[in-house]
């Protein structure tokens, strides 16, 4: 028991403790609807209370960070890896210093997205060291650290927690111009934590990201009232998989047959285009994949009063740089999303001050 209470009251959370514990060091340790039930309820209410020391040292850690933006999204699956995973290559490819930190518990993806996986993280006297894509970009995640990439991380809600923490104190990023933090869907424990852990440091805002239809929208309008509540800024809503746009020399073109079957009649078509229309080879297809019959992001941010930074159309060849882990910015591609997602960011960086930094910076 006193071994117990040793670990309280430096502020730790125990293994054992309930899911949506508030932690030993809050005001309603022992107290709260979360502590019913818990094994450590009654040393929790009799720890002495304070502020948590590891917000100090987070806070000197971070000192060293200039902005800080966290990549949200209401449901999972809409793609906001790829975001965090492509803004991080932009902002680094505008010369700026980019740190790109994965609290995705569960699902890491982003070591893929950028191309590391099978990378480990290494430990210096000034702590983890993140795993560099480029000189001036680099990243820390859970990925990192499984032995086996397909091995499933089953962890409470003190557990995830307790690593968000020490990725926020333990990891020596430098100096850094930006430190992008993809979150996992949702408003859940590692939201709050990452909040409440940076609150100190101040945090810049939030990019939501979703896809055009209703059910998508439903629960992005959760994540905006989150937002909200936790006094965090909405930077911008994207809307991504905006339709399915590309080149449509890059089709397939299929007929069905009078069994019902399909038929590849692809060649067939590029080469009566060739022949016959080749003024329509340049033309960019586009397909309502989504409904967006209720207005999709844009009327949402305007019902609830936040920026709307633009749309990036489902792109096969950006999801085939994410699968390569390489930017879609770097070579021409991916013609359909580089350009959205470029527009997006580059609006981003003006109507929030950021463009200032490159003006400093070549001054």
């Amino acid at each position: 028991m006193e071994n117990k209470a040793a670990t309280m009251e430096n502020g730790e959370i125990p293994e054992n403790a309930n899911e949506h514990c508030p932690g030993p060091k809050s005001e309603s340790a022992g107290q709260s609807d979360a502590c019913q039930g818990c094994p450590n309820q009654e040393v929790c209410a009799t720890v002495p209370k304070g502020p948590d020391p590891d917000l100090v040292a987070i806070a000197e850690r971070l000192a060293t960070v200039k902005h800080k933006i966290l990549v949200l999204s209401g449901k999972g699956g809409v793609g906001k890896s790829t975001f965090s995973a492509q803004l991080s290559f932009a902002l680094a490819a505008m010369d700026f210093q980019v740190g790109l930190l994965d609290i995705d518990i569960c699902g890491p993806s982003i070591p893929k997205m950028l191309g590391l996986e099978g990378q480990d993280v290494h430990q210096s006297n000034l702590g983890w060291s993140p795993v560099y894509v480029e000189s001036n970009l680099g990243v820390m995640s859970i990925g990192f650290m499984l032995p086996n990439p397909d091995e499933a991380v089953i962890w409470r809600g003190p557990r995830k927690n307790g690593l968000i923490k020490q990725f926020l104190k333990d990891v020596y990023w430098g100096e850094l111009d930006f430190l992008v933090v993809d979150a996992p869907p949702g408003t859940s424990d590692e939201h709050i934590s990452i909040v409440q852990l940076l609150e100190a440091t101040g945090i810049d805002g939030a990019i939501i990201v979703t896809t055009p239809q209703e059910v998508s929208l439903i629960d992005v309008r959760k994540e905006v009232s989150f937002c909200k509540k936790v006094g965090v800024q909405v930077l911008g809503v994207v809307e991504n998989m905006s339709g399915l746009c590309q080149p449509v020399m890059d089709f397939k073109f299929m007929r069905m047959t009078e069994t019902g079957e399909q038929k590849d009649v692809t060649e067939w078509v590029k080469e009566y285009l060739r022949e016959k229309a080749p003024e329509l080879q340049n033309l960019i297809a586009c397909s309502e994949v989504f409904d967006s019959s209720g207005g999709g992001a844009e009327k949402m941010s305007r019902e609830m009063g936040v920026p709307f930074l633009g749309k990036v159309p489902l792109d096969p060849q950006l999801c085939k740089a994410a699968e390569e882990g390489r930017s879609c910015f770097a070579d021409k591609k991916c013609p359909v999303s580089a350009p959205a997602l470029k527009m997006i960011i580059e609006k981003l960086i003006e109507e929030h001050g950021f463009s200032k930094m490159l003006v400093d910076d070549s001054a």
